[in-house]
């Protein structure tokens, strides 16, 4: 349910009115989509060749996009990926209407899929862009043509206890509070935090993948909508987990048609191991990558072996397809 930046990225410039610059790996293009109630960045990984399948990234709570920059060029020579900045996080300013709930976030996912013609897409998404992208591939099946899921932020009876401080979040007032509690604390200090909550092993991030994160920190803290957009996101997921009837996550889950391929960490103390097994008896004929040694954020501490599990299920999927239009 949390995620933090990517290290390893380089600085590319930005507009004047940013008083920071956003990070970009070399190969990504960043751009800004206008939308009617919204503004989303969106950061491209073209594929190394024309006429490659879309894929479409979506980060978790308290991240953006540069939380794929890993795992794009890994799979750049089979797909053409887009990862966004959902609004609110990362470079994507807050929507016109406040809607934080999956519901919401979901509904941004769609407008963009159908505003670029982009659609049926590779679909990939982490923690809370895991159950945004849920909900997507369960009310649009025409907008995807896979599924994975990396430690999706699906409903747990038993929450983990490590969990709970960004549950608090939802409650009113307790970001506003933690803001003032927390006040004095430096960009390093809630770095470190992150990491150790959201990694399996935070010391496989190098000098400067750490200090990269720091100055994105700094950045964050910045922007006036900060705490309310994690705020009203981490409500929005509480609501999402106590949602039932045809509109459950769990129960749309069942109901998506797409190839899924879901991902699984060891170590995640925001969504419990105990739920892969769950995951894989509800996504119909999905298939299941279990990484004992990782975190919340498998893409960013083992992008190699999650690359290799998505290169896998594009290529299946593929076939089937190639094999259906031939008979």
């Amino acid at each position: 349910m949390s995620s933090t930046e990517l290290p390893e990225t380089r600085t590319a410039a930005s507009p004047a009115t940013r008083s920071r610059a956003v990070r970009v790996a070399d190969g990504e293009e960043l751009r800004s989509v206008a939308l009617p109630g919204l503004t989303l960045t969106v950061r491209a990984r073209p594929g190394t060749t024309a006429g490659l399948a879309p894929a479409l990234y979506v980060h978790g709570l308290g991240g953006s996009s540069q939380n794929w920059s890993a795992l794009m060029p890994l799979v750049s020579d089979l797909v053409d990926g887009e990862a966004l900045d959902l609004p609110g996080f990362g470079d994507s300013p807050p929507p016109d209407d406040a809607d934080y709930s999956v519901t919401g976030h979901a509904r941004a996912v769609i407008r963009y899929l159908d505003a670029a013609g982009r659609g049926p897409v590779h679909l990939v998404g982490n923690s809370l862009g895991g159950a945004v992208s849920t909900r997507v591939a369960a009310v649009r099946p025409d907008l995807v043509r896979t599924l994975t899921l990396i430690s999706p932020a699906l409903p747990e009876l038993r929450a983990q206890k490590s969990a709970w401080p960004t549950a608090l979040l939802a409650v009113p007032g307790v970001a506003g509070l933690f803001a003032r509690l927390t006040r004095e604390w430096t960009a390093e200090q809630r770095v470190r935090g992150v990491l150790s909550l959201c990694y399996g092993d935070p010391r496989q991030v190098t000098d400067e993948g750490f200090r990269h994160a720091v100055e994105e920190m700094e950045r964050r803290l910045e922007l006036p909508y900060f705490w309310d957009a994690m705020a009203r996101s981490s409500r929005g997921i509480v609501d999402a987990y106590t949602l039932g009837g045809q509109h459950g996550l769990w129960r749309q889950a069942e109901r998506v048609l797409a190839p899924t391929l879901l991902v699984y960490g060891g170590r995640d103390q925001l969504v419990s191991y105990r739920m892969a097994h769950r995951a894989a008896a509800t996504f119909r004929g999905s298939r299941l990558l279990t990484l004992p040694e990782a975190g919340h954020v498998a893409m960013m501490e083992y992008p190699e072996q999650v690359a290799a599990a998505l290169r896998e299920l594009i290529t299946d999927a593929a076939d089937v397809t190639s094999a259906e239009g031939g008979s």
